[in-house]
């Protein structure tokens, strides 16, 4: 009998897991983190939020300064998912950017690209990509670089989007990304794929503790479905504190804050308890 009921034990066990199968939730969350390549606290975080955290997959910056340990780290991590960030703009004040290749159309005065996409009203004239006498192909040679440069020491990106909405500029930019994203077989569009926009704090939630808070409570009330996530992981080190631009200065402790959610105990027991799948965008296809 001592030998009878541990087998007759682990045999209905066996059939009950059979019967009673541990179902799926149906709740799906694609969390995106930007910018890896723009500065080493961005890299570092974005790591960070994939190693011990809840984001699975990157945008990579091929322009950005920190590219060369951006792809360090990414070939230390081939578990991450990585998208293809393409960039014409260069917000910062202190910190810019150059283009891979040569296209006039696209750089201020001093060869950098311009700040933002479109004009804004707290900056100089002269400073949006849309008022620019943009050329459509230079956009696709620079376009096409950085897939190539970003292919070439990442070779498992997946998927293609744009910084700061720059497919938003005009029709034709829009059409041109598509069509390098079906061209280069990067074309992962979780909207099309079903995956709706939430967001996991609310606006005015400026610290990591209210936006664990908040986010833990968003999670909770996840019913079955796709949903999609972004920002950017940072840190609050004097590099990123010296990151910034009119109308967003506190950059590096508004970024600290999103690495403390990604990484956050509360918010890990969260996504567990409701059963939450993390995935990533080539999962999400």
């Amino acid at each position: 009998m001592k030998t009878t009921l541990p087998f007759l034990t682990c045999v209905l066990l066996a059939m009950a897991i059979r019967v009673f199968p541990q179902t799926d939730s149906g709740i799906y969350l694609l969390v995106r983190g930007d910018d890896i390549g723009s500065s080493h606290a961005a890299n570092v975080a974005c790591i960070e939020s994939y190693k011990n955290g809840i984001m699975r997959s990157v945008e990579l910056m091929v322009p950005g300064p920190w590219f060369p340990e951006a792809v360090r780290l990414l070939n230390e991590n081939p578990g991450l998912d990585v998208g293809v960030h393409l960039v014409v703009t260069s917000e910062w004040n202190d910190i810019k950017w150059r283009p891979l290749t040569c296209c006039p159309s696209l750089v201020d005065n001093d060869g950098y690209f311009y700040p933002m996409i479109w004009q804004r009203p707290d900056f100089p004239k002269g400073t949006a990509l849309k008022d620019a006498p943009w050329k459509l192909e230079e956009i696709e040679k620079e376009f096409r670089a950085q897939i190539e440069m970003a292919r070439k020491y990442v070779p498992w990106v997946s998927h293609v989007n744009c910084h700061m909405g720059c497919e938003g500029c005009a029709p034709e930019i829009g059409a041109l990304v598509k069509k390098l994203a079906v061209e280069y077989q990067l074309d992962i569009d979780p909207f099309a794929a079903g995956y709706q926009y939430i967001a996991l704090w609310n606006r005015n939630d400026s610290t990591a503790v209210q936006r664990i808070q908040s986010a833990v409570k968003t999670l909770g009330k996840l019913e079955s479905g796709k949903y999609f996530f972004i920002d950017h992981p940072g840190m609050d080190t004097p590099e990123m504190q010296a990151i910034w631009h009119k109308g967003y200065e506190n950059v590096a402790a508004d970024r600290d804050a999103v690495t403390k959610v990604f990484t956050s105990p509360e918010v890990k027991a969260a996504i567990s308890s409701a059963r939450i799948n993390l995935v990533s965008y080539r999962e999400a296809k």
